[in-house]
């Protein structure tokens, strides 16, 4: 078994996390692994395993011959039979596939404004479909999508996993007081919605202003970043608020932080999440995408409505004034990430789907 993953980009994205995880955790299972970036590197390729063989196609536009050509190059050279491609990738992989017709393709549909999905565009994908041997989609909304919108048959909802750094990089030390830290990770994309999250901090500054927020994630320098920044001026949050844009050492920084937090408006299935619940982080989230069928309110985390504010900061204060019950959610929150969203048993349902195709 011969096959490699595509992403545009390694930018520390919840779809770029999973095709590297992808990679290397079927290195050690298939006969090939492979890992190439279409358009950008970033820092996920430092974990990226020595024994994966990687490519970058340095991709500038849609219709780059000589990065398509480079990539129909690789997957001859190495005989690969399966193109597992990630998000928006799929488009140079479908031009190879026009080219290079005896690969076999699989699109991993991690879109994360699954909450609007009326508004997503079809037109590329329902041309492209028909060419697909498979989609995979990161929770039951796209799933249900993809069957009512695209033409493909084999649609397959398979949960995303998380793997963790093993404490190996310590790199970025969180400001802020110990034991009083929230972390959040998160790019900064308006999905994400940051700005709610600095209501919530306004709260909390009001009661317990020694509390802190660390926002870790991509900063894209565009017209959200600028008004995040803008708006923690605004509210007077600069001691209370701090962003540390794309970090590698996941691990580390939650380790440093006593409560895990989501805001968005729209979700997928968050890498970041399991990350959380793999570490056995009290968590609190909103309710979007697949995370209402995971967590059990106040049972493996506490999950709110996501613009009522209001209950955010007091699931924040309940957790603050009650130590038992914070760690008794992350308990529970990392056996459920444990029975259900292990490497091992994704692999083995991922090589499943593959013999049958």
């Amino acid at each position: 078994m011969r096959i490699v993953q595509i992403i545009d980009s390694l930018d520390a994205g919840g779809a770029e996390r999973m095709a590297v995880n992808y990679a290397n955790a079927l290195s050690s299972t298939i006969d090939f692994s492979a890992l190439i970036a279409t358009r950008q590197e970033g820092v996920l390729q430092q974990q990226l395993y020595k024994n994966v063989p990687y490519l970058f196609l340095r991709k500038k536009s849609a219709f780059d011959i000589k990065a398509l050509l480079r990539l129909r190059n690789f997957v001859k050279k190495n005989k690969i039979a399966i193109v597992h491609a990630h998000g928006t990738s799929i488009f140079i992989v479908f031009l190879l596939k026009l080219i290079y017709p005896k690969i076999k393709l699989i699109w991993h549909d991690h879109y994360g404004d699954s909450e609007f999905l009326a508004k997503r565009p079809t037109f590329i994908l329902k041309l492209i479909s028909p060419f697909l041997n498979c989609i995979i989609v990161v929770n039951t909304t796209l799933k249900i999508w993809a069957e009512q919108n695209l033409y493909s048959k084999n649609v397959i909802f398979l949960p995303n996993f998380p793997v963790l750094d093993g404490n190996k990089i310590k790199l970025t030390a969180l400001k802020g007081e110990v034991e009083k830290r929230i972390i959040c990770l998160a790019n900064l994309r308006p999905q994400k919605n940051h700005f709610f999250l600095l209501k919530i901090a306004s709260l909390l500054k009001n009661s317990h202003p020694t509390f802190t927020f660390h926002l870790i994630g991509k900063d894209f320098e565009d017209h959200y970043s600028t008004a995040l920044k803008k708006k923690i001026i605004e509210l007077k949050l600069e001691n209370n608020v701090f962003l540390y844009g794309s970090r590698n050492d996941i691990q580390h920084l939650l380790n440093q932080s006593l409560i895990a937090i989501l805001t968005s408006k729209s979700e997928g299935l968050p890498v970041s999440f399991l990350e959380y619940g793999m570490l056995g982080k009290p968590i609190i989230v909103t309710a979007v995408g697949e995370l209402p069928s995971i967590i059990n309110n106040n049972h493996n985390g506490i999950i709110v409505p996501s613009d009522n504010a209001t209950l955010f900061y007091d699931a924040i204060i309940k957790y603050i004034n009650n130590g038992f019950f914070r760690i008794q959610m992350g308990e529970n929150l990392k056996t459920t990430i444990d029975n259900n969203y292990t490497e091992s048993a994704i692999i083995e349902k991922y090589i499943n789907i593959i013999n049958g195709i």
